[in-house]
């Protein structure tokens, strides 16, 4: 038998969106599909690339296998809520002063990953860094530049909420 519909809340970039689905409907597909949100990207389907990562309550999680009924009620941040085009998060900034991007499919789960990890140890040596990024993988050969980003971020004097970089 397949599950009912049901609607939940989210709480996505600090605003509440209404979404009706299945329960075990995957995170992501409500974030890019009803909330039109790009940043967080369908990689493997699988939770192993980190292509679709996003922060819920300040943790780095895989969207794409993280069902929609255990987001409700949490805060979950992407890629948009970070920052702006014109005042990007200082990790974004320094992935673009890294240019740490290539194709940029990877780069969601780069960044987001990095900022949940420097907001729980500020000043990682690069080994630390290389550790925490192991499981997002990128295609293109960009991880001498991803970790350059994160180690640069580091040591403007990272802040969990971004203020003073």
């Amino acid at each position: 038998m397949r599950p009912v519909a049901r609607a939940f809340t989210l709480t996505v970039n600090g605003a509440e969106h209404r979404v009706e689905g299945e329960p075990d409907t995957p995170l992501l597909f409500f974030l890019r599909n009803d909330l039109a949100l790009n940043g967080p990207k369908f990689g493997c389907g699988l939770g192993e690339c980190g292509a679709c990562t996003v922060l819920l309550d300040g943790v780095a999680a895989r969207s794409c296998v993280y069902p929609v009924r255990l987001a409700a009620g949490r805060a979950i941040v992407t890629l948009e809520g970070l920052g702006t085009p014109e005042a990007p998060h200082p990790i974004q900034q320094a992935f673009i002063d890294a240019q740490a991007a290539q194709c940029g499919y990877c780069i969601n789960g780069m960044v987001m990953t990095a900022k949940a990890f420097l907001d729980v140890k500020p000043a990682p040596s690069e080994t630390e860094v290389r550790e925490a990024l192991r499981y997002n993988l990128c295609r293109c050969g960009t991880h001498v530049e991803i970790v350059r980003a994160v180690m640069r971020a580091a040591e403007r004097g990272w802040r969990p909420d971004g203020a003073g970089q």
